[in-house]
């Protein structure tokens, strides 16, 4: 921001998640952060797709799944998510999926969500394809297909586009540049920038012209409004602490050996660790006289679930860690669903809970 290494490079939650925000995967954005709310907008997008858009403002998946649960949402289509196993309070996911009428999931594997599906489409994994990423630093970068994909699976936007015909909206591409040029056509930050010229080496946007270098950092000088609009922010403390009953703090996250969920399906990093460890201080180890290795029942006010445990001083008394990976132990079950009023980001991080040794 301003000067280099001065900026915010989050290490955010999945693959590309800057790529996918870029390309208005949000309800508030059109593709480069243009608002919804905008009519100029909306018209330019109305008539490089010949449709009318609709004007309302669209959900979040915290809030698409409690409108499913009240019968507002009756259909979903689930593209490479698996809401059942990630999402907090998975008990509370499980029934709003069981309340719709109709669930397409599209991916690589047969993953919890999947199971619930009335349709299920098989997708190409990143190496099946050509297309790009755009890491936490805006760089968007070429990906290209190393392997053919196996049985019927096909690439994303061809079951898209093959849809939208049988819907009678002609989507006629013939390759992903194809589509990432009418992007950049609408799409002002991206503008400048074309599979030619990340062939060897990414450029960062915002990238307004075909010779324009890209940005390496921005608002240079100074913010688009002049000053920096800042303000103090008060300290709220979690929605869920801990008391007599619920004594433990957990947190969850991730370990080195797997990424999210499908990496077990690599019978490789699966036999690294093939099942979860909850990390937890001998202190607490002690009072429950549960050894390494051992049984203990994790249980919240949302649900109860059976781990192994590792004991290790990584976490202080009165917490655990645990990581989401594991369908066998899913720790989503026990997860707060309270989230971020601004990025509706669920609370993974602090849910309060009793561990009893499993005998």
């Amino acid at each position: 921001l301003g000067i280099e290494s001065a900026g915010v490079n989050p290490l955010r939650g999945q693959n590309n998640v800057q790529g996918a925000c870029d390309m208005g995967a949000l309800p508030n954005v059109f593709p480069g952060y243009q608002s919804v709310a905008d009519p100029k907008v909306i018209e330019k997008f109305e008539q490089a797709w010949g449709v009318t858009l609709n004007r309302q403002m669209g959900l979040r998946i915290p809030e698409m799944l409690d409108m499913a649960l009240y019968g507002k949402v009756k259909a979903m289509y689930v593209m490479g998510e698996d809401p059942v196993l990630t999402d907090p309070d998975a008990n509370h996911v499980r029934k709003a999926i069981d309340s719709l009428e109709f669930l397409v999931v599209q991916d690589l594997f047969m993953s919890e969500t999947a199971k619930y599906a009335d349709v299920f489409l098989p997708a190409t994994g990143y190496a099946e394809k050509d297309g790009t990423f755009t890491n936490t630093e805006r760089r968007v970068q070429r990906v290209r297909k190393a392997v053919d994909a196996p049985g019927e699976a096909r690439l994303d936007w061809e079951i898209i586009c093959e849809l939208a015909r049988r819907m009678g909206y002609d989507m006629d591409y013939c390759c992903s540049e194809q589509i990432f040029n009418e992007m950049r056509s609408l799409t002002p930050s991206y503008a400048g920038i074309t599979y030619a010229r990340i062939d060897q080496v990414g450029i960062q946007w915002p990238c307004p012209t075909e010779d324009h270098p890209g940005t390496k950092f921005l608002h240079v000088g100074k913010f688009p409004r002049g000053k920096g609009l800042m303000q103090g922010i008060e300290y709220e403390p979690p929605a869920e602490l801990t008391n007599e009953e619920y004594p433990v703090l957990m947190t969850t996250g991730r370990m080195l050996y797997h990424y999210n969920i499908a990496t077990r399906h690599s019978a490789n990093l699966d036999g690294l660790r093939p099942h979860e460890l909850a990390q937890l201080n001998p202190e607490d180890a002690a009072k429950i006289g549960v050894e390494e290795g051992g049984e203990i029942r994790v249980t919240s006010r949302r649900g109860s679930i059976v781990t192994k445990v590792t004991i290790t001083d990584k976490v202080p008394p009165g917490v655990m860690f645990m990581t989401f990976h594991y369908k066998e132990s899913p720790v989503n079950e026990l997860t707060n669903s309270a989230f971020d009023p601004i990025s509706k980001t669920a609370e993974y991080k602090v849910s309060a809970v009793r561990i009893e040794k499993v005998s």
